[in-house]
């Protein structure tokens, strides 16, 4: 019998990292650094046995070897208590046992309800305007519109799905343009693999070099205590050049394809798959946009940029970006004339497909959770820095590369 054996699922893969590190409770030493927070424009630094408040000044992270702007924790950049360097210390265990591995999750998913929320809320927004249909209107009006110069429509749909995965975090959404772009990409000469390049690829590549991308971007540096908007400008300097690279090398790859279908990856495992379609010459009927499918696409579009201002100028976090895209979510159905039902029929079940995520989030904070609680967060840290203490700088943060390219092959998922 020749069975596949079924790839476990993201949530199974940490609940078992949960039950690992559970078991590293029992046999890592226990130890904690000294921290320090910021509060009410005071320093608080914290022992096992006391809270002292020290100035708020730069002379004080710099008297205790903390190279960081006082800047940063005004500005609220910096919202987590701060390792103490040189502070670490041995304390009693505080092993965790089968108790404590069932209630991490549940823990984990109480303690970051706001990123959770702000996930659930996004997946209504999203479902309510892909109920609309103007995404597929406007990509249909777009390929009329750059018939005969599909190179160029090649760049500007890659680098508009490259954009909604650094921009928004837009994935699975994509399936629904494949119905659309393979036969017009096949219509142009193309094979199979340049849609799938362009919608899945696309994502990925903006996926990788996310700007204000929520699922990546925004929860890894909440969890990292930072704020989302530090280094944006780098980030969207990363995502311009790595998406020119990605365009440059799938246009050199379908107009070869296009003059020579023998050069074709797909033909070399498949045969001709394109002969089929040569004759194709549209994938629906030309219609224009109406008023109503461009006003839903210009707001689709001023969402997410009134979301990167409000962040940026005026303080916003989880609370106001949440009802934003409730606020959104609510116009597009006054402005589509959706009734209550339906409309929240629609919000329902796009909230529904974030469940996992959510869970998912819940769960990578429960692991946290349990190391925390078993006092070796801060040991993990000062053993792993006592290993690479000696290792240059460029190849640490390769071989941290390397390591979470490992681990994202088990669990695909940002």
């Amino acid at each position: 019998m020749d069975k596949k054996r079924k790839q476990l699922s993201p949530i199974t893969i940490l609940m078992i990292v949960i039950v690992i590190a559970a078991l590293a409770t029992w046999f890592v030493p226990a130890g904690k650094y000294n921290t320090l927070s910021f509060s009410d424009h005071t320093f608080k630094y914290s022992t096992d046995s006391s809270e002292l408040s020290l100035p708020f000044t730069q002379h004080t992270l710099d008297s205790l070897s903390i190279y960081i702007s006082s800047e940063k924790f005004a500005s609220g950049s910096i919202r987590k208590p701060v390792a103490v360097p040189g502070t670490f210390h041995l304390i009693n265990k505080s092993s965790q046992g089968g108790i404590d591995v069932l209630e991490a999750p549940l823990n984990g998913i109480t303690d970051a309800v706001g990123i959770i929320l702000f996930l659930l809320i996004i997946g209504g927004f999203i479902n309510v305007f892909h109920e609309t249909g103007a995404i597929e209107k406007g990509l249909v009006a777009l390929s009329h519109r750059m018939k005969g110069r599909e190179a160029w429509l090649l760049i500007i749909l890659t680098f508009l799905f490259s954009f909604g995965g650094a921009s928004y975090g837009m994935a699975e959404e994509a399936l629904v343009f494949y119905p659309v772009m393979v036969p017009l990409f096949l219509a142009a000469g193309y094979d199979l693999l340049v849609p799938v390049v362009v919608i899945f690829g696309g994502t990925q590549i903006g996926y990788l070099s996310s700007f204000s991308n929520p699922f990546s971007t925004i929860i890894a540096s909440n969890a990292a205590g930072v704020n989302w908007t530090d280094g944006l400008l780098e980030r969207i300097l990363m995502f311009a050049i790595s998406t020119s690279i990605f365009i440059w090398y799938l246009v050199r790859y379908a107009q070869k394809v296009k003059k020579d279908p023998t050069k074709s990856i797909v033909y070399k495992v498949d045969g001709n798959v394109i002969s089929p379609y040569e004759n194709l010459k549209s994938v629906s009927v030309n219609e224009p946009l109406t008023q109503k499918t461009k006003l839903l696409l210009t707001l689709f579009l001023f969402t997410f940029l009134i979301m990167i201002a409000g962040v940026v100028w005026f303080d916003w976090w989880l609370t106001e970006m949440s009802a934003l895209f409730l606020a959104v979510s609510i116009l597009i159905a006054v402005i589509t004339r959706t009734n209550e039902g339906k409309f929240l029929q629609q919000f329902i079940k796009g909230a529904e497909g974030m469940l996992g995520v959510a869970f998912i989030v819940g769960e990578a904070r429960g692991v946290t959770i349990v190391l925390d609680n078993g006092h070796i967060s801060d040991s993990i840290l000062y053993y792993s820095a006592k290993l690479v203490s000696g290792m240059p700088p460029s190849i640490f943060i390769v071989v941290l590369l390397v390591l979470f390219m490992i681990f994202t092959l088990f669990i695909a998922s940002s």
